[in-house]
């Protein structure tokens, strides 16, 4: 399949900018991201854009640095006693809350407690915990039933989720309820007065936030804000961004199509880069709950039919530069990536072949809803080649086209299709969040547990329990090949492949952080 086509460069060039007021001075950034925000509560979701508010709104009592390290945030340090039983962390003083509260030690134990029993991540670290209890205002301890060394990892994370730090009277509310009051300690105040669903995101600076000193490095460091408010702009519409940001009426463009990567890259006052060295991970996911896909024999036959180039291609063209097929379940070029089993991806394919297979191991004509977004190019893109391999195969496919945010609220339903449920989606994975067993969410099988999709998988969790506990690396490289093996059994979803795609914005931004799109740091020159 070839990749979506897009409007011409020269048409693109020459359409009238969206009427886009800019505020008088510069003290305003505005920001078009992939989708509008699906909820506001980053624990509640694993979408990008809630992730990149959350970070805005709430601090984390880690941070990561340019090396992927955990450095403190919101702590003034930690300390390690009972060979490495018992960690005590102690915040920096002065931390208040948008409300004006002060950050309280049962704060952060209660944010702890909301997260974990969500993420991946927390979920491994929870079960390493016998106790957390408050020592001051200010200090808390953490009692381990065995050492856990990746704790400030875990509380480090970038996504999904994120280890906000809430009110505990928010923090308290059940993790499988969305919270939509915005209190945090972060950089930004949300502006809910402002929201306008499918339209418009704002959030101003908290004048209350107190920087760290170091240099800001990804969500470690001095969070300097240099911009009064911050404006996210949903607009459907590439060829209107694109014209809107050649004019400069927005300032950044968070996923520009790639086909209108080269268009951008030769604007005056634009410029292109890759700010997410490890890219994208394209996944096909599955409905583990119901027919047809509870049926691991028929999520193993669907394996003989994905071809990655035809998704990449799909997604970002014919330069290979900008992708990557031959993924595994890990990212590649880091150290758990893995090689074990891939000729079930790399071998040729046989849709006549996959059809006799898919029969042999069950199915049996069950309608297949696929979800597709429309208002983001490269997911559309895979939802769209998904479509056309089922159809090839055989299967009876009910293809419904919705937008992310309505995907994201849709993905929750654990009914039957008949009852608004679903069978299959696609999304992307930043590559770091594919590092290891630790922080991959798709590879989660613990049933109602586990991210949408809910794959239920007793060897996958041992094999990821015995990663955790691993005594070098070498151990857990081979634990690794082992849980990629398993991963081809179980199939809680099938990788598609690695985009390496660039972000857009004004050339007079300075201050621009590697990663997640980032708010602070950033000047206007």
């Amino acid at each position: 399949m070839r990749r979506r086509q897009f409007l011409a460069a020269s048409a693109a060039a020459t359409l009238a900018a969206p009427a886009i007021g800019r505020a008088q001075g510069s003290k305003v950034l505005k920001f078009v991201p992939q989708a509008d925000l699906a909820s506001l509560d980053p624990i509640w979701t694993t979408s990008y854009q809630t992730r990149d508010h959350g970070f805005m709104v709430f601090d984390t009592l880690f941070g990561q640095d340019q090396a992927y390290r955990a450095q403190p945030q919101m702590l003034e340090g930690a300390t390690v006693e009972a060979d490495g039983k018992l960690w005590q962390l102690t915040l920096r003083a002065g931390l208040k809350f948008h409300d004006g509260t002060p950050v309280l030690s049962r704060d952060c134990i209660a944010s702890i407690a909301r997260w974990g029993k969500r993420d991946s991540y927390g979920q491994a670290l929870l079960a390493a915990v016998d106790e957390m209890v408050v020592v001051d205002d200010r200090a808390f301890r953490i009692r381990l039933k065995y050492p856990f060394p990746l704790l400030p990892d875990a509380l480090s994370k970038t996504s999904p989720s994120m280890c906000a730090i809430m009110p505990e009277r928010l923090a308290k509310t059940d993790a499988f309820t969305q919270i939509t009051e915005m209190v945090g300690s972060g950089p930004y105040r949300f502006k809910a007065d402002e929201r306008v669903a499918g339209a418009r995101a704002v959030w101003e600076k908290f004048t209350g936030y107190q920087p760290r000193n170091e240099p800001a490095e990804r969500t470690a460091g001095g969070k300097q804000v240099n911009f009064d408010r911050v404006e996210w702009l949903i607009m459907p519409d590439p060829a209107s961004v694109s014209a809107a940001l050649q004019q400069g009426e927005i300032d950044w463009w968070s996923d520009p199509p790639a086909d209108l990567i080269p268009l951008l890259a030769k604007s005056k006052g634009v410029v292109t880069p890759t700010i997410v060295p490890t890219g994208l991970i394209a996944t096909m996911r599955f409905n583990h709950m119901q027919a047809p896909f509870n049926n691991p024999a028929i999520r193993r036959a669907l394996i003989g039919a994905i071809q990655q180039s035809d998704y990449m291609t799909a997604v970002m063209g014919d330069d290979r530069s900008g992708w990557a097929d031959h993924v595994g379940y890990f990212c590649p070029g880091t150290p758990m990536a893995s090689t074990a089993g891939m000729e079930r991806l790399n071998g040729p394919r046989d849709y006549a072949k996959v059809k006799q297979d898919l029969a042999a191991a069950g199915y049996k004509g069950e309608k297949v809803v696929l979800l597709g977004p429309m208002d983001i190019p490269s997911t559309k893109a895979l939802a769209e080649v998904t479509a056309d391999v089922l159809k090839k195969v055989g299967i009876n496919l009910d293809f419904q086209a919705m937008d992310w945010a309505t995907l994201v609220q849709r993905r929750a339903k654990m009914e039957p299709v008949d009852q608004g449920g679903w069978s299959i989606f696609q999304t992307s994975w930043a590559g770091l969040d594919q590092f290891n067993p630790a922080g991959h969410v798709f590879l989660r099988a613990n049933g109602k547990s586990a991210a949408p999709g809910w794959p239920s998988s007793e060897k996958l969790e041992a094999l990821r329990d015995a990663w955790f506990r691993a005594p070098d690396v070498a151990t857990q490289k081979q634990l690794a090949d082992q849980i990629q093996l398993q991963a081809f059994e179980d199939v809680p979803y099938i990788p598609l492949g690695q985009t390496i795609s660039r972000t857009a914005y004004r050339a007079n931004l300075t201050g621009v952080l590697e990663g997640l799109p980032i708010f602070w740091n950033i000047r206007r020159s």
